[in-house]
């Protein structure tokens, strides 16, 4: 039990000093006067698939950019809500609106690698910016993120996550957590220096992360990983691009969206639960790394709150004061991360209970896996 905590704590002062490196080191975009700004044309590419709560919104918020050589193309990916009637109204107050209608997805395809695919066919920009339907940019984020990719083949935005109920406040963030307290983001660009350069093949595809709700590319790197062809069957297709792009050596940079990429992701308890459901067992590289982590967190979130109790009821200091410690330092990790993106504080105490959804809905995965259950996502299974 001791060595379990000893652990734990040597985790959580690690992983703090991550969260605090990141807290200097991930930035958003910086800033730039449009004066400064190139001419190069840049697509925005958004697939849209039953998306009539939050198409307007994303479609107007993008035509509203400041950077004016811009068209945007929307997918319809086959549709049945009123989403097509939307585009066509917006389509019809500004010529750079163009919308796409989706062709059926072939075998081999899952849907929003094919959607996106079929618009980089139609894009004819420099620049090609894919953004999700649920999310929405402040007017001065095209013009940055160009500025950005003179440096950059390529970027992703992890954004200012909108959270309004319960669930949402809880788990959401959770995502988060785990990306800044596990990994130091500047790796995603460049590798550690510490890391030996023998090493660096085998590692290096670790050090990645990215979020598709909006990631932008030269257009010449993104044909030289070979578009999302490359990652036609991933459910996380973000992450097997961003893969992609260190194995061939280009460069992929990663900031966060804080006042200035938004989105909510879901709005219904059900809607957190199938989503997470799609993806969570793919975004681990195997089904080792999925059962070592699950197990990690076992023993490093919620093994401490026993521990404690325990510790309480047998008079243990000793005990008390080690799974204490454990149990703050996290606290304080979600709180730091609370208060950088502006979520509910109060939430930062219940991370164990997140902790304890994620063990619910890993279990769960795992059944789906062994039993051959497929999980759907808008009307299409994943």
């Amino acid at each position: 039990m001791d060595l379990i905590l000893y652990a734990a704590l040597f985790f959580m002062v690690l992983t703090t000093l991550v969260l605090l490196r990141n807290r200097f080191e991930f930035t958003s975009i910086a800033s730039v006067d449009e004066d400064t700004i190139s001419d190069k044309k840049v697509s925005i590419c958004i697939p849209a698939r039953n998306e009539e709560a939050n198409i307007r919104k994303c479609v107007e918020s993008v035509l509203a950019q400041s950077y004016s050589n811009l068209e945007v193309l929307v997918l319809d990916d086959q549709s049945e809500d009123n989403t097509p009637h939307i585009l066509a109204s917006l389509a019809e107050k500004d010529s750079r609106l163009r919308v796409l209608n989706g062709t059926p997805k072939p075998e081999n395809w899952l849907g929003k690698p094919w959607a996106c695919h079929q618009i980089s066919k139609s894009a004819s920009g420099e620049y090609l910016i894919f953004v999700d339907a649920d999310v929405w940019l402040e007017p001065n984020n095209v013009q940055n993120a160009v500025s950005a990719l003179k440096t950059t083949d390529a970027l992703t935005v992890w954004p200012q996550q909108v959270v309004h109920s319960f669930w949402e406040k809880l788990i959401v963030p959770t995502v988060y957590f785990s990306l800044l307290t596990l990994l130091p983001s500047v790796y995603v660009r460049r590798s550690p220096r510490w890391m030996p350069s023998f090493l660096r093949p085998i590692l290096n595809p670790k050090f990645v992360a990215a979020c598709g709700q909006f990631i932008a590319f030269n257009k010449n790197a993104y044909q030289h990983i070979g578009g999302h062809v490359r990652v036609k069957s991933e459910v996380v297709e973000d992450m097997e691009l961003a893969r992609a792009l260190k194995n061939s050596g280009r460069t992929l940079t990663m900031f966060h969206g804080q006042n200035s990429v938004y989105c909510r992701m879901y709005t219904s308890y059900q809607e957190i639960w199938s989503g997470f459901q799609k993806n969570f067992l793919a975004g681990f590289g195997n089904v080792f790394e999925f059962l070592f982590m699950g197990v990690l967190h076992f023993l490093f979130f919620l093994f401490p709150v026993f521990t404690l109790v325990n510790a309480i009821l047998s008079e243990d200091l000793k005990l008390a004061l080690i799974s204490a410690t454990v149990l703050i330092l996290f606290t304080i990790q979600r709180f730091i991360l609370h208060q950088w993106f502006g979520w509910s504080k109060t939430i930062a105490l219940l991370h164990p209970f997140a902790v304890l959804w994620f063990q619910a809905l890993g279990i769960t995965c795992l059944y789906n896996k062994v039993f051959s259950r497929n999980t759907s996502w808008k009307g299409r299974p994943v």
